[in-house]
């Protein structure tokens, strides 16, 4: 048995397992209602994607199912489907044809390693992206929210705003802001039962009792699924463009959105995911999903997270995570019948609410003009548009205006360069006495050219690679012109990992622009102390043969001074 699975990992995997499945629940019933096709579709997708996905996926510790951007989409889908055809059954072909060959894209994705070009996608396309997903999500809700059904585009979400306004259902509204309440509260009190999950359990009850007149879920089905593949064969050969099309929006988003929380679970657990073994798991997962009626998904990060966090260490944890689900449908499904829209509408305003990045809007109008353009357009497109339109747009604009930046920069005479690999640099003639007394304690980062979105991934992995050992890090700075958003949070990551570390950073010869965005977002003085910016190198030199000599208890004093005075915002 240890030879394919350690049996120490087994308390905990079962306990990261039960609490993402306990998680899981509310949400999984909360996107098959906005998805369109019912809560039943949520609660497949997250057992048939979580099991295959987690038995087959490339993330030990990665927990799957419906999310809120692929929710988005797949909403969109069923709605125009029901549009072509006339109703959801006679939809239901174009529909599981979609997510069938979603699936198969993403196989087809891993197999031609396609995962690794996730990391070229500039922050400011992903930020406007995200934030726009969790707009969506809350427009969306707001009608459910006051005991209505919801508008069919964020469109006449603004334009019908008058029928529900006209019309208020107060015991929908309060038990949707209760629901919001107990969700951002209960955790104050303890955190050992999901929020999420206290709040579906206290208000469907506390509805039923009180014997309100709001809408209700209804009744699911019970027992287990049934393969829909008949239903595919049926298809009218005119949708064929429209569920290519469908399935590719469906595909690409969910990459994005699993190998994203691929990278988180790699933070937490210290270990390193297989991006293109996930893209498979995924793909056959999405695909045994839409054979059954389910909604396609992808890694789930504040699941993954709780997962990582109850103990979860292996895949078992996630194959643990859809069997209770499984046990949750056959044992108490009919009981389900009794829960409030208005209450998933909560849940999922809460959601949307978590997917907006706050960090990326906070910083709007501190980083470079041009990635608040693409930012904001992104976000635009997103909200009222296409979803890949907006990420291709954005992608589109951002390699443009770098380009143009590149154009100004190489006329001015700067150099653009690719940033220089770590193993193997030569030291800069003014660097060697430096190198050779203390070659083992400090490492000397020299950085070329502009730090735009296409080197901060590596950036990042040289930074990772240093020894345990090292006392400081200088980055030589005095060749970067210019610093794009993605290039700054690389570089604010960087330092905050190696200041928790007890690592002095420091920073020569840092140009105008770059000081400017480090000092506009504070990163400076808050991650990196103004003395520990130099002009010159010689300066940095005289401070590393001062502080590098003191005793050990001048060391710890000086090193409780840096640490970091914030936390990164994990998008």
């Amino acid at each position: 048995m240890s030879k394919w699975y350690d049996l120490r990992n087994l308390k905990g995997d079962l306990t990261g397992g039960i609490t993402a499945g306990v998680v899981a629940l509310p949400l999984a019933l909360a996107f098959g209602v906005q998805s369109g096709m019912g809560a039943i579709a949520g609660l497949y997708g997250a057992m048939a994607l979580g099991l295959f996905a987690a038995a087959l996926g490339g993330t030990a510790t990665q927990v799957s199912g419906p999310t809120g951007p692929m929710t988005v989409i797949s909403a969109i889908v069923i709605a125009t489907a029901i549009e072509m055809t006339g109703s959801l059954e006679q939809g239901l072909g174009v529909i599981i044809g979609a997510f069938l060959l979603a699936g198969g894209f993403q196989v087809v994705f891993g197999l031609l390693k396609i995962g690794k070009y996730i990391k070229y996608i500039p922050y400011p396309v992903l930020s406007g992206f995200m934030t726009g997903i969790g707009v969506i999500i809350i427009l969306y809700q707001l009608y459910p929210l006051m005991g209505h059904p919801s508008a069919p585009s964020t469109v006449a979400i603004f334009t019908d705003i008058g029928r529900p306004l006209a019309a208020l259902n107060w015991g929908a509204i309060g038990i949707g802001l209760a629901t919001m309440a107990i969700i951002y509260l209960f955790p104050h009190i303890t955190k050992a039962v999901p929020s999420t999950l206290v709040a579906l359990f206290t208000l469907s009850l506390a509805t039923y009792f009180m014997n309100l007149d709001v809408p209700l879920i209804a009744d699911i089905p019970s027992g287990l699924p049934v393969l829909l593949i008949g239903e595919v064969l049926n298809i009218n050969p005119k949708f064929f463009w429209l569920i290519i099309e469908f399935a590719a929006m469906l595909a690409a988003l969910g990459m994005i959105d699993s190998l994203l929380t691929s990278v988180i679970a790699d933070n937490i657990t210290k270990t390193k995911h297989n991006s293109n073994k996930e893209l498979i798991g995924q793909g056959i997962g999405n695909m045994v999903a839409g054979m059954i009626g389910g909604l396609p998904g992808a890694g789930a990060t504040m699941r993954t997270v709780v997962n990582i966090n109850s103990g979860g260490k292996t895949r078992v944890s996630g194959i643990v995570h859809s069997l209770l689900l499984l046990f949750i449908l056959l044992g108490v499904g009919e009981y389900a019948a009794y829960i409030p829209l208005t209450v998933l509408a909560g849940i999922l305003i809460t959601v949307g609410i978590g997917i907006i990045d706050y960090k990326g809007m906070k910083h709007l109008f501190h980083v470079p003009p041009t990635d608040a353009v693409v930012m904001v357009i992104v976000l635009a497109i997103t909200v009222f548009g296409n979803l890949i339109h907006a990420v291709g747009v954005g992608v589109m604009l951002a390699c443009i205006l770098f380009m143009k930046k590149s154009s100004d920069l190489a006329e001015s005479g700067s150099s653009l360069n690719a940033m220089g690999s770590m193993d193997g640099e030569k030291p800069w003639s003014d660097e060697e006495g430096l190198y050779r007394e203390y070659h083992n304690k400090i490492y000397i980062k020299h950085l070329y050219g502009p730090m735009f979105f296409g080197f901060t991934t590596r950036f990042q992995e040289m930074i990772k690679s240093l020894d345990e050992d090292i006392k400081a890090l200088i980055i030589r700075m005095d060749r970067v012109p210019h610093m794009d958003q993605s290039g700054l949070y690389a570089l604010e990551e960087a330092i905050l990992d190696l200041t928790r570390k007890g690592v002095w950073v420091l920073i020569t010869g840092l140009q105008p622009q770059p000081m400017d965005m480090l000092k506009k977002i504070d990163i400076i003085p808050d991650l990196v102390p103004e003395v520990h910016l130099f002009d010159q190198f010689s300066d940095c030199e005289m401070w590393i043969h001062e502080y590098l000599q003191s005793d050990e208890e001048d060391m710890s004093k000086a090193l409780e001074k840096l640490k970091p005075k914030k936390e990164m915002i994990v998008v």
